[in-house]
């Protein structure tokens, strides 16, 4: 299955392999409880600037959504880390296709990036289904 939203991969164990040569920037990590994986749709063929996002059925721009056909096909997840041993990091809350290419690992600080003044727009009528849903049949068929 592929799991769309992080909120509902919540319990969705994974390991993350860092190249060896990046291995040493992983000290001290076995005291943060949360990480912001960054990463490359690598199944992303193209782009489209107008989108069908995740439990909606209505056109949206893609800057208003986080589906991965994107123009720089990035992706964020924020995981909780379960354990690290020597260059692998033992998650949960995974929800990225087995092989995804790691950009970037940030320690999650709440003081830093949990804002308490949000709007989300569009997605207000759907906040409550994320719990429920992790994912449809939209890109079942298709490279995404």
């Amino acid at each position: 299955m592929r799991v769309r939203q992080p909120k509902g991969a919540k319990t969705t164990r994974g390991s993350v392999e860092v190249f060896e040569k990046f291995s040493d920037g992983l000290l001290d990590l076995e005291g943060v409880s949360h990480l912001i994986l960054l990463y490359q749709f690598h199944n992303a063929d193209g782009y489209k600037l107008e989108v069908m996002p995740f439990l909606e059925n209505v056109i949206h721009g893609v800057f208003a959504t986080r589906a991965p056909k994107r123009p720089n096909p990035i992706g964020m997840s924020i995981v909780k880390l379960i354990s690290k041993t020597d260059n692998v990091l033992e998650i949960e809350g995974l929800d990225v296709l087995d092989g995804t290419p790691l950009i970037d690992i940030k320690p999650f600080v709440p003081n830093f990036d949990a804002q308490t003044d949000v709007k989300v727009g569009w997605l207000e009528k759907h906040n409550n289904k994320v719990n429920k849903h992790k994912s449809d049949a939209r890109f079942l068929n298709e490279k995404i």
